[in-house]
């Protein structure tokens, strides 16, 4: 685990470093860092061997959130609302989830799927309140106190998500180290055993559940502030299949994995959109197809592989 932290605070270095230099990186760093923390939420469940359909609906929960508190509270400050976002897309987590848990494989994806696409016509038929297709525009706040302009205010949106991938990195690790993580891998593996020890599955998949909400939540409060503008596009079924085509690609065994995944997935996106423009989705494909075959533990399983050679866990 700490090599893989170290190589991560390098990783955030370099990160940095090249918004520093290429400041139109910054935002796409941005982007790609919540579509990491995303990502990892998918990556919870996909230890329990669960997949959802519809996580994006978490993110657009906090993203409205904070667009609503914005333009109702303009003074509130920018990280209150990252908090206030987040909050509401746990209890949002917490109450669907209690309903979810009950399922398991295509019964668990698709009753998300379905719950996310009844947010989404819900913010698009509600035009008064949530602007409708066009969706809510996010004033830039200020951030602790300080009202700065957009390329101070990016560069410190920047700073804050890279700080907290590296904290969420080490946390949900933590976590799946713990006894609640490792209860939550064997419900992929064996759970009847684990319910014959006397552990609740239902509660322990709640748990991870709630966690992918407040992650996929953290990730939209993020977007939204960087972007300037949440729409019901945020929680649409081809956002969440983003976030599983990550997941995938950066693979579950580590934390990291997502974030490597989601740079990897940003930059593969940008360059391609640029070059092959008529067929960027062919290229992705493409490479997932790739992934899939030649590393199904997905890019981080690269780095678990050179374990021995590191001599201690990566």
């Amino acid at each position: 685990m700490r090599y893989s932290l170290i190589a991560a605070a390098i990783a955030s270095v370099v990160i940095l470093g090249l918004a520093s230099a290429f400041p139109w990186l910054k935002i796409p760093l941005i982007l790609g860092l919540c579509y990491g923390l995303a990502a990892l939420g998918i990556g919870v469940l996909l230890r329990a061997g669960q997949i959802s359909f519809g996580h994006a609906m978490y993110a657009c929960i906090s993203g409205y959130t904070v667009a609503f508190l914005g333009q109702r509270y303009p003074g509130l400050d920018g990280m209150l609302l990252i908090v206030l976002g987040t909050l509401v897309s746990v209890v949002a987590g917490m109450l669907i989830g209690a309903f979810v848990v009950r399922y398991r494989e295509i019964f668990f994806g698709m009753l998300n799927l379905a719950i996310s696409m009844v947010l989404f016509t819900v913010l698009g038929k509600f035009y008064s309140l949530t602007g409708g297709t066009d969706g809510m525009r996010v004033e830039r706040p200020s951030l602790m106190g300080f009202d700065l302009g957009r390329s101070a205010f990016e560069t410190s949106l920047l700073v804050f998500v890279v700080i907290a991938a590296l904290l969420v990195i080490w946390g949900v690790q933590r976590y799946f180290r713990s006894s609640a993580g490792e209860a939550l891998a064997a419900i992929k593996s064996n759970e009847t055993r684990l319910e014959y020890l006397g552990v609740s599955a239902k509660k322990i998949l709640w748990q991870g559940y709630v966690l992918s909400a407040a992650l996929c939540g953290l990730s939209g409060a993020l977007f939204g502030l960087s972007q300037g503008l949440v729409t019901p596009e945020m929680g649409y079924w081809l956002r969440s299949g983003e976030f599983v085509f990550i997941a995938i690609l950066g693979g579950s065994g580590h934390a990291v994995g997502a974030f490597v995944g989601a740079l990897l997935y940003e930059f593969l996106k940008l360059y391609a959109a640029a070059l092959v423009s008529g067929a960027w989705q062919l290229v992705l494909g493409a490479t997932l197809i790739v992934i899939i075959y030649f590393l199904p533990d997905g890019l981080i399983g690269l780095l678990k592989k050179r374990r021995p050679a590191l001599g201690g866990e990566a």
